[in-house]
């Protein structure tokens, strides 16, 4: 009889004990989606320098664009916070549109053997970026849609997790296309 009044109770607190490990598996595959994302934009990183000296070699009198890029590289790499690295990765972004699109003006770069094998390496690295990306704004969209409702929100305070996780957002200069020309 007495086990009888237990076993809701005892049911119950085992139930709800499963939020607080969601939460915890929905943290952790916010941490793992951005570490992928970290390593991507190390791989990027590391690129850069080779290419860039491919270039310069065809465009030297582009400095301003070479200088831009080291800044945002080395702004990349000394990022420390979640947003300073997003924020340097945009950087980045848009100093690489401006490297293309001094590359348009140069059709024998373009030709150049070592320019198409990096060219190649940095638009595979942008689409494994781009997938790690979405993978983690994935993740953090169940996490936070996960620790607003209910229970969630209890298991969150109660856990001393974020109320909330940042999204990877691009700037709006970002949505500007490049504009290409081929003359000099």
């Amino acid at each position: 009889m007495r086990t009888r009044r237990f076993l809701p109770i005892v049911l119950l607190t085992l139930a709800t004990g499963c939020g607080y490990n969601r939460i915890v598996n929905e943290e952790q595959q916010v941490e793992a989606s951005w570490g992928q994302v970290e390593n991507q934009l190390q791989r990027r990183a590391d690129l850069i320098p080779n290419l860039v000296e491919v270039v310069k070699g065809y465009a030297s009198h582009e400095k301003s664009v070479f200088d831009n890029i080291a800044n945002a590289r080395s702004a990349m790499v000394g990022a420390g916070s979640r947003a300073d690295k997003i924020a340097a990765s945009n950087q980045l972004d848009g100093a690489i549109s401006r490297l293309l699109v001094v590359t348009e003006n140069y059709p024998q770069l373009k030709a150049d053997a070592n320019f198409q094998r990096l060219m190649d390496e940095l638009a595979g690295t942008e689409n494994r970026l781009a997938v790690a990306r979405n993978r983690y704004n994935e993740a953090v969209q169940q996490y936070n849609s996960d620790v607003r409702g209910i229970p969630g929100s209890w298991w969150a305070r109660i856990g001393g997790f974020p109320s909330q996780k940042e999204y990877f957002k691009s700037e709006a200069a970002a949505k500007t296309v490049p504009k290409v020309s081929f003359q000099r």
